[in-house]
């Protein structure tokens, strides 16, 4: 399944709208204008809350934990490395690996592919195209993709 992630130039706070592949509105991101560390909360079609991703404030790295359904399924870390940077994501098994300058990275686990991300050019915007796996759930495969997104805008910012 494709869905596709586009977030707003002119916003206030992080604000984002994913897409399936017929254009329809499937979630809404939303986060928190005036609060201690990064949140982000992903809305359905009807305004329910299905994911809650928190910034963990005073850690060495940066640590973002993703919650779905209330339920924390992931955290997602930067790990301390020279060169190039390495992100992991504890919890569901998951490995992330790819190039996170230009925002084209894929996650797996155990070899078998669970998403890849592509950021889309020459848009108004950040647009990105997510390709999610069969069988993965779309709604934790997305909030483990926009923590890791968190992640990265977080270095980028300290940089």
């Amino acid at each position: 399944m494709k869905l596709y992630i586009k977030q707003k130039v002119f916003s206030w706070g992080d604000k984002f709208t994913v897409k399936d592949a017929s254009g329809t509105d499937r979630y809404f991101v939303e986060g928190e204008v005036f609060s201690f560390g990064k949140k982000l909360h992903v809305y359905n079609g009807s305004h329910h809350e299905k994911a809650y991703i928190k910034q963990e404030l005073l850690t060495w790295m940066p640590r973002y934990s993703v919650y779905v359904d209330g339920t924390q399924i992931a955290q997602v870390v930067r790990k301390f490395t020279f060169l190039f940077p390495k992100y992991s994501i504890e919890g569901p098994g998951w490995e992330v690996d790819g190039d996170f300058f230009s925002h084209e990275y894929r996650i797996t686990k155990s070899g078998r592919s669970i998403a890849t991300i592509s950021k889309q050019w020459m848009t108004w915007g950040d647009s990105y195209e997510l390709d999610i796996a069969d069988g993965v759930d779309e709604i934790t495969a997305l909030a483990v993709v926009l923590a890791i997104d968190a992640v990265i805008e977080s270095q980028n910012n300290n940089n």
